[in-house]
């Protein structure tokens, strides 16, 4: 039986055949959609962890008690998840343990463009790429029988094209692992001095032993074509290059992207005339041929910025172009805005109003760094607003302290602003941080997290209560505002920053998209109290627009939020009817 699946969803069913127990996850696109397909799969526990290095370190534990796990994460996630991960190479595993991380090239929801295979170079682990859905799935299942047989964690990466793109996928059974009896085992598993240096000689055995398993392997393949020219491609750029080519050229087919096989390399490199690399982000593997002596042309033909795509394959080997199709007038730009009713945007709004400086943080929020609020000075990782704003109130003293403020999100801050704040609090800095609490972790699609109530499959859990959390960290001033209501954000807000205290602010308000949210009866503008004075413009709201010098609600949109109400001297937006 076959099936037209996503890639992530390609590679939830290879989890589910493969005999997957556990897996923890943190939702990050676009990997996120990985774990969500997973849970469907009542044979699987699955969980959404606080963050990436959990959720690692909860692979390691079932992987440890003998069943095979896995966790999935996004390319900045590996970030927070490689301090396990370094030694997890070292401990080997007991059961199979695969991490899948997605690549985010064109960074379309992402704060940077790294390459992820750097990580598996360091780390010393083996990464496995696939190319479409199908390969998706048979990867994971070979990365299981990789991790298993070389006593490894394995990484297969994806990227957001192989990961939201569809192809038809052959369904199999699952495979069971019975549990095996508990062996206690010290020398591998405790990362003691002692212990760790007499495993690094078993890592570097292990790495030469997986690149010999490439020289053979299926996952690296050649496909013989024309032979004036070779190509070596791996994941993504191998679809392209098929598109372009065709039969064309000969092309070998890299599955094991870490370590890279060498023989296999100089066979292919000998029948072929001309020799290309055509990779993504930076050049590993045209690095390796020149390594092995093996002449190539890669990066100074393409770009290490942003992904590829027919064109830019073809552009690169001067082929012409197809007809394109182009529209007679020019696209008008539709940046991304926070929605209609969005709760952030009442207290953005009086931070920029008052020209308060304020440490962003990951999030749907980082939306109120856009025109017209412009209410954010920074954007770094996952709760640098918190220990930033620390940082910056220490540089800049008492001036600083009382017009600067953090902004985090539920999600976020259960993920890793706790322990900035525990920071502020220690070391005493009069810092406000205001945690936006909109009920779920709105950017990645609504998945549930430690303060919503909810796990993964939607039953009730424990709900982490973030006035409670505050206080106990040491944090005495915890306040909390409706972001509907201006004039309460402007007064709590301008409190906070003028005690001499470290101080929370918890903006509550769940988000519009939810579905037990309801709307209530859009706003109407009386077109004869308008005066056109576009304060209401100040919001942002994609519901105000401007004709005929007067502002109007699209009443498609509006939600009834009343927030522009507010902002009206003159009457004009009216409250629908309750």
């Amino acid at each position: 039986m076959k099936k037209l699946m996503l890639g992530n969803e390609a590679v939830a069913r290879g989890l589910y055949e493969a005999g997957v127990k556990v897996v923890s996850s943190y939702p990050g696109t676009p990997s996120t959609e990985i774990t969500e397909f997973a849970a469907k799969y009542d044979d699987i526990y699955c969980e959404w962890a606080p963050n990436e290095k959990v959720a690692c370190e909860v692979a390691f534990g079932a992987s440890l008690r003998g069943v095979r796990s896995a966790c999935a994460m996004k390319h900045v996630g590996l970030n927070v998840a490689a301090d396990p991960l370094f030694t997890l190479s070292y401990t080997g595993v007991n059961g199979g343990l695969v991490i899948f991380v997605a690549d985010d090239p064109a960074m379309h929801s992402s704060q940077n463009e790294q390459d992820s295979r750097h990580y598996a170079i360091a780390a010393k682990v083996p990464m496995l790429e696939p190319s479409d859905s199908a390969e998706a799935k048979a990867f994971v299942k070979a990365a299981f029988e990789i991790s298993e047989e070389f006593d490894t964690p394995v990484i297969v990466r994806m990227c957001t094209r192989i990961a939201h793109s569809q192809a038809a996928v052959e369904l199999e059974d699952r495979q069971e692992h019975a549990l095996p009896a508990y062996e206690k085992n010290p020398q591998k598993y405790i990362m003691a001095p002692a212990n760790a240096i007499r495993r690094h000689p078993f890592v570097e055995e292990r790495t030469r032993k997986i690149a010999e398993l490439g020289e053979t392997s299926p996952l690296n393949r050649v496909e013989i074509g024309g032979t004036e020219m070779g190509i070596i491609c791996s994941g993504t750029c191998y679809q392209y290059v098929k598109e372009v080519f065709g039969n064309t050229v000969s092309v070998l087919k890299l599955g094991i992207v870490n370590p890279l096989p060498t023989r296999i390399i100089k066979d292919f490199a000998a029948n072929v005339g001309k020799l290309y690399v055509v990779e993504e982000l930076d050049g590993i593997i045209e690095t390796h041929l020149n390594t092995i002596g093996v002449p190539c042309v890669g990066k100074e033909l393409f770009s290490n910025i942003g992904e590829f795509n027919q064109t830019t394959i073809r552009a690169a080997f001067g082929l012409p172009q197809p007809e394109n199709v182009t529209l007679e007038t020019e696209v008008p730009v539709r940046p991304p805005v926070m929605c209609a009713g969005c709760p952030h945007r009442g207290l953005f709004y009086t931070l920029a109003k008052h020209k308060i400086t304020c440490l962003g943080d990951i999030g749907c929020y980082t939306l109120g760094s856009a025109a017209p609020l412009f209410a954010l000075d920074s954007t770094l990782c996952m709760g640098a607003s918190v220990s930033g704003l620390h940082g910056f109130n220490k540089a800049g003293g008492a001036d600083s302290e009382k017009k600067t403020v953090c902004v985090i999100g539920d999600s976020t801050f259960m993920h890793s602003g706790m322990t900035g704040l525990v920071n502020v609090a220690y070391n005493g800095s009069n810092s406000t941080v205001i945690i936006l609490d909109n009920s779920i972790t709105g950017m990645t699609g609504h998945q549930q997290n430690p303060t919503t109530g909810y796990n993964i499959k939607g039953d009730p859990a424990l709900a982490v209560n973030l006035e409670a959390l505050c206080h106990s960290i040491g944090i005495e001033r915890v306040r909390v505002v409706d972001p509907y209501n201006l004039k309460e954000c402007e007064e709590v807000i301008l409190e906070e920053l003028a005690v001499d205290a470290p101080s929370v602010i918890i903006s509550r308000r769940p988000c519009m998209l939810l579905k037990y949210v309801k709307a209530k009866p859009p706003v109407t503008v009386n077109k004869d109290k308008c005066v056109g004075c576009r304060q209401c413009m100040k919001l942002g709201c994609p519901a105000i627009s401007f004709k005929d010098k007067k502002a109007t609600v699209d009443a498609t949109q509006c939600v009834g939020c009343d927030v522009c109400t507010q902002l009206c001297r003159f009457g004009a937006i009216e409250k629908g009817d309750r």
